[in-house]
């Protein structure tokens, strides 16, 4: 037990350094946000599921399935796999950044008018252009190398490049929103610049063998190293839409009650997402250590390493809930000063923070899923969220007013993690 949790807090810490980190800078994002009046927030919080989707599928979806299908290919005895593997992922990465591209920077009035409505889309536009039509590529290529370091086990290698990035992200952020006049629009600007720099930089660590092999690019793409990659991370992927398409449909559904209640529920959403790199800093290990052991054939040490993991991320996971929930308008208030915003996000904070646990639980269980190559459980459970935070929502918004969609938030998360801890036994990993 101790040597395991040695071995995931060796391979966590630094990752979950950039975690903390990339949750500063994203605090202060929202925060900046704010500063631009009610209606800046609103388009912020229509934007916010899709550049968290990116987010989650660049560095934990798809990214998890680099991670392990270079760590079986590693703990298999296999470093040509994993060499071969550089060029496919990259490949991957540039087709997911035009999917995203694509729409939200030519259509980001009719994509985020559907979600937050005409006004919301009107304050977002420019923002969605710079962030997702300058962001797009250099993220997807960012995490995706970011990857393969940590699925060489170079985790420590990956978090210097990030951590650089995301401390330079709030600094050009506001000078670019603020001095320069850009406002919402410069938020995007300055995280298209800074991430720019940071792939150039990560893809210079890669070719030069940071992973602990040398990538090997002159070859024809294979099938089959495109299914080592995607047979994790598709599935992984369809999850993380899962997961956003929930926040967005919420999201969509309260747009009836006003632009007030779109921007606390985007100050609630975001608070709760930050539990994902909170958990992926131990999320990031299990793939990578769950996957050498799944590739040595080694399953009882996999399913051991994934519980250790999993109840570091329950027990962290649940104290900063437990603080939120107590807390709830201190939380708020550091967002907004919009006296009737901060007041419904702090009502939906104190129901949904105690669900961060379960929340956690769930996310270390589904990167641990992602090494073992096993993510029949992760589907279901993330199905039963969508099912209980919408459908239920729906049933329980009409006699409970706002406290029903927001318990329904709640149910939803802890479903997610009772289901996906349940899936981790020697009957389904084996």
């Amino acid at each position: 037990m101790r040597h395991r949790l040695r071995a995931i807090l060796a391979l966590a810490a630094p990752t979950a350094l950039v975690s903390l980190i990339q949750v500063a800078a994203q605090l202060f994002e929202t925060w900046l946000a704010a500063r631009g009046g009610t209606a800046a927030l609103a388009g912020w919080a229509v934007v916010l599921p899709f550049a968290l989707l990116m987010q989650m599928m660049s560095a934990g979806a798809m990214g998890g399935g680099v991670v392990s299908a270079v760590a079986r290919a590693l703990g298999g005895g296999r470093p040509a796999e994993a060499s071969a593997l550089v060029l496919h992922a990259a490949l991957i990465a540039l087709g997911a950044a035009v999917l995203f591209a694509v729409p939200l920077a030519i259509f980001p009035r009719t994509v985020l008018g559907w979600v937050g409505g005409a006004q919301a889309a009107e304050a977002a536009a420019a923002y969605s252009v710079w962030l997702f039509g300058a962001g797009a590529l250099p993220a997807w290529m960012v995490n995706t190398l970011a990857s393969v370091l940590r699925g060489g086990g170079r985790h420590a290698l990956a978090a210097r490049v990030l951590l650089l990035a995301w401390v330079a992200y709030p600094p050009a952020a506001w000078v670019l929103a603020e001095p320069l006049g850009m406002g919402l629009a410069g938020l995007g600007a300055a995280f298209a610049a800074v991430f720019w720099v940071a792939a150039l930089v990560m893809g210079l660590v890669v070719l030069r063998g940071g992973a602990g092999f040398a990538p090997r690019l002159r070859m024809a793409p294979s099938r089959a190293m495109f299914g080592r990659i995607l047979s994790v991370g598709l599935v992984a992927c369809a999850l993380a839409a899962v997961a956003n398409l929930t926040t967005v449909l919420v999201t969509a559904r309260l747009a009836s009650h006003g632009p007030a209640v779109v921007a606390a529920y985007g100050i609630s959403a975001r608070l709760e997402f930050l539990m994902i790199p909170i958990a992926f800093g131990i999320g990031s290990a299990l793939t990578a250590l769950v996957g050498r052991a799944a590739g040595a054939g080694d399953w009882a040490e996999a399913r051991r390493i994934a519980w250790t993991g999993a109840a570091v991320a329950f027990v962290f996971a649940g104290a900063c809930g437990l603080a939120v929930a107590a807390l709830p308008g201190t939380f708020a208030g550091a967002f907004t000063t919009d006296a009737e915003v901060a007041a419904i996000a702090a009502r939906a904070l104190r129901i949904i923070g105690p669900a961060y646990a379960g929340f956690g639980l769930g996310m270390a269980m589904y990167f641990a899923s992602q090494g073992a190559g096993r993510m029949e459980w992760p589907v279901a459970a993330a199905l039963s969220r969508f099912a209980i935070a919408v459908g239920g929502g729906a049933l329980l918004i009409g006699p409970m007013g706002l406290e029903g969609q927001f318990l329904a938030v709640a149910l939803g998360l802890t479903a997610y993690g009772a289901l996906t801890a349940s899936g981790v036994r020697a009957g389904v990993w084996r």
